[in-house]
């Protein structure tokens, strides 16, 4: 494996089970989200919850508040957890929130989650809006703060306008090219390169939804990252597996619909099957071989496992 694994985004129930199989997988640092629908109150306990956490296991885990902790996390043997959040939702409508979450940590933001909150457009809105001044705003401060902007559930035209308001490189953390599966929550080409031309990276992600399902193979898989290497170049790709370990069947339901309870007889979704070569962060060696199989230089692949988040997090947050 390269000497510095970095997976763009894992959204685990957190448990030294799960720290161990990214150590397994030789994950030196994981954007683990810690808020999707929440708003402030709510937030601030989880962040809370998960620094207690990581500090009950700190043989084997640290928090990441800087780039320079992740090198620090690989020399000690160790998991290094960036705070992220998928929706703007934590940010409410106040501005000085931004700058609040990152004080106590967080160094990624995904501005919308699927629908449309007061940031922007996302990308199962039947028509996209765009950004809002709100959200203009939210992103100077993110720019200001250090706290890189993430788009993956955003909508096409709100990722085009938050790359043109953006002064720093912006980030897919975990979706894949919409030539590759053709679903919303993936990506057209322009706007992938859009965000590629202004210095940032797509996180091409394994979540079976995005990735072709059960049935995807290794090979089609690390093909279509070859592909977009020959599109985009290959300082703009990166891995986002978009794990989702430990969680029940409730808490896909909360995903989808929001904050809400299950309703009287209702039946819970079935988490969606992985296919048998990726069914975890102990499994990132296989990319590593599927990669090479396709004929990818070791310095490319490299880059593609670690190398382009570690780059572009220093950039951005420092």
């Amino acid at each position: 494996m390269p000497e510095v694994v970095i997976d763009g985004l894992q959204i685990n129930d957190w448990s030294r089970e799960i720290l161990l199989e990214c150590r397994t997988g030789g994950i030196d640092a994981v954007n683990a989200t810690c808020a999707v629908w929440e708003e402030a109150a709510a937030t601030r306990k989880e962040i809370d919850r998960l620094r207690a956490f990581i500090a009950a296991n700190a043989d084997i885990a640290t928090i990441v508040e800087q780039a320079a902790d992740i090198d620090a996390a690989h020399d000690d043997g160790r998991v290094g957890i960036m705070l992220g959040f998928q929706n703007g939702s934590p940010f409410e409508d106040r501005l000085e929130l931004v700058a609040d979450f990152h004080a106590r940590g967080v160094r990624v933001a995904q501005l919308t989650y699927n629908v449309r909150n007061l940031i922007g457009g996302a990308c199962y809105d039947a028509v996209d809006e765009g950004l809002t001044p709100f959200g203009g705003d939210v992103i100077a401060e993110m720019n200001r703060v250090g706290m890189l902007v993430d788009l993956s559930h955003v909508g096409d035209r709100t990722c085009l306008e938050a790359v043109a308001a953006s002064t720093q490189p912006v980030a897919i953390t975990h979706a894949n090219p919409r030539s590759f599966v053709d679903v919303p929550r993936n990506k057209p080409d322009h706007v992938i390169r859009a965000v590629t031309e202004r210095g940032g990276i797509i996180g091409v992600c394994l979540y079976p939804v995005v990735a072709g399902g059960a049935e995807a193979t290794l090979a089609d898989f690390v093909a279509m990252i070859v592909r977009l290497i020959e599109d985009v170049g290959v300082d703009h790709v990166g891995i986002g597996s978009d794990c989702a370990r430990g969680w029940g069947r409730d808490y896909l339901l909360y995903l989808r619909a929001g904050r809400r309870e299950p309703l009287a007889g209702e039946t819970l979704p079935d988490w969606p099957a992985w296919p048998d070569w990726f069914a975890g962060p102990a499994d990132f060696p296989v990319l590593d071989a599927g990669l090479a199989a396709q004929g990818l230089a070791a310095g490319d692949i490299a880059k593609v496992l670690g190398g382009n988040w570690r780059r572009l997090l220093g950039e951005v947050i420092g």
